[in-house]
């Protein structure tokens, strides 16, 4: 049975993990038989968001028991994770990976990497073992293969189709640290046969729970087959 890693990073589409994301990612590792292996790193989040009013909160909350939850409390610290052990990773989105792992959603692509992760994700290029980076998490494979030897085709959508997000500005961002962006709409997943990345929109763009479950399906089949 091969063992896939799963990045989490919090526990909320704002401040940690999509949630979504995360428990479709956990079923299609199921589905084509894998086990998951969930980790994310001891730290504390940036900030703890309303996710009704989208305030802030005058609280402090624990990435690592945050993500538990998602888990279920079947849950490693990254440090404790031995990239030998796993067959593949999956990185699902939410502002978690551009607040808690990176600080690309204050900083753009300028802003720091947590060390752990970006260890993991080269451990892993190097090693020939893929990686899904779902929604936003291609930012954070962007800024782990910064001033490496690794220039991965990444995407987080489309400028063709509706997004909420400024689609151009985060694929330029990935582009000015050493990284080819791609287009692909929620449809499609992009994938970087040379370096076994692949990456998929999902609610990057504007999409239905049932695209972002068809997306993260693709994009788990995908990474299974390269593994």
């Amino acid at each position: 049975m091969k063992k896939i890693g799963v990045l989490l990073h919090g526990n909320g589409v704002f401040d940690g993990s999509e949630i979504h994301e995360s428990v479709f990612a956990l079923l299609a590792i199921a589905e084509v038989g894998a086990e998951a292996i969930c980790f994310a790193p001891n730290v504390n989040q940036h900030h703890v968001l309303n996710h009704i009013t989208g305030q802030e909160m005058t609280e402090t909350r624990n990435v690592l028991v945050e993500s538990a939850r998602i888990a279920r409390g079947n849950i490693k610290d990254i440090v404790d994770v031995n990239a030998d052990e796993l067959d593949g990773l999956v990185m699902p989105g939410g502002f978690g990976t551009a607040k808690n792992i990176t600080k690309w959603a204050f900083e753009g692509p300028s802003g720091s990497i947590l060390e752990s992760v970006k260890t993991l994700i080269l451990t892993l290029v190097r090693h020939g073992k893929p990686i899904a980076g779902l929604c936003m998490s291609p930012t954070t494979i962007a800024k782990a293969l910064e001033g490496t030897e690794f220039h991965a085709h990444l995407s987080v959508g489309t400028t063709e189709e509706a997004s909420p997000y400024d689609i151009a500005a985060i694929s330029a961002g990935m582009e000015s640290i050493g990284q080819v962006a791609e287009m692909a709409s929620v449809r499609e997943v992009a994938v970087d046969k040379d370096l076994k990345i692949i990456t998929a929109p999902c609610y990057m763009m504007e999409a239905s729970i049932v695209e972002v479950r068809e997306n993260i399906k693709l994009a788990i089949e995908k990474l299974i087959s390269l593994a």
